[in-house]
């Protein structure tokens, strides 16, 4: 049955003691398996779901702030030790080519002498990247996705994903604000995996973590989407379920699961998935 595995669900890159970790999910869909994003811990969450990282079939970045792609090379190479021969496609914004390059570069002490001690192919001919562009992305095998840009300033190459297969949808938000786009986008989606914010939990987060001015605080609330309004697009898309992902705040234990979903309540009845790591949600 085609599922997504939310491996990470927090939303930001820093972690600490009780916290999540930052955003990664598995999707399975169409005989593929699908990583999108790939923050810290994708590569331990991706081995919990019980699969091994050399049969990811493709991998697809939303958009480059460091809790979405900071594990991505340490995959492929963790993914390389462990026995991958193919190369394997890759799907980000322009930067990852940078990106690469700077990884290779940074590891090619490791790469040429597993190369030369280990007979290992070379890896760095082994991602076959792919520039993520609005619009249809990829149509083959059964497996459809397309890509909308999404709000999340100050970052414009940043996108939503809708993925087709099997007479089934899913939508991954990506890190948003709010759009009405969004609705049309995800329209009668089985699932929609929105990232969220607790709005009465951003004062706390900020005092405990930002730079001591408003700029971290401003920056949640013209880029990030509440809880409510999440739900609020569910319900105008009329997704079969809506799952909460990218959570502002995580790790502050005065904000419980009554809280997120006493926000979205009063914007959508159906099933309500509040994401945790490891979570497993069939469609």
């Amino acid at each position: 049955m085609p599922s997504v595995a939310l491996l990470g669900v927090k939303g930001g890159p820093a972690i600490r003691p009780g916290s999540s970790m930052p955003t990664s999910h598995l999707l399975r869909l169409a005989g593929r398996t699908v990583l999108v994003d790939a923050g810290l811990g994708a590569s331990r969450g991706v081995i919990g779901q019980g699969g091994g990282l050399h049969a990811l079939d493709l991998i697809v970045i939303t958009h480059l702030h460091s809790d979405h792609y900071l594990e991505l090379g340490p995959l492929v190479h963790t993914a390389w030790t462990a026995g991958l021969k193919r190369p394997v496609r890759v799907i980000g914004p322009a930067g990852l080519a940078a990106y690469f390059e700077a990884f290779w570069a940074a590891m090619s002490f490791d790469i040429e002498l597993r190369i030369a001690d280990e007979g290992r192919p070379d890896i760095r001919r082994m991602v076959a990247l792919q520039e993520l562009r609005e619009g249809e992305v990829l149509d083959g095998d059964g497996l459809r996705l397309r890509a909308m840009r999404n709000v999340h300033p100050p970052i414009e190459d940043s996108f939503a994903l809708r993925f087709e297969g099997e007479g089934k949808a899913v939508v991954f938000s990506g890190d948003t604000a709010p759009m009405a786009a969004m609705a049309d986008f995800a329209k009668g989606a089985d699932l929609l995996v929105h990232e969220a914010m607790l709005l009465e939990g951003v004062d706390a987060l900020c005092a405990r973590v930002g730079n001591g001015d408003d700029r971290l605080k401003a920056h949640l609330l013209r880029s990030h989407t509440p809880a409510g309004e999440a739900g609020r697009i569910a319900m105008h898309a009329g997704v079969g379920a809506l799952a909460l992902n990218h959570l502002i705040p995580n790790d502050d234990p005065d904000f419980t699961e009554a809280h997120w979903r006493a926000e979205v309540a009063p914007h959508w009845s159906g099933p309500l998935h509040l994401g945790r790591d490891g979570m497993v949600i069939e469609f």
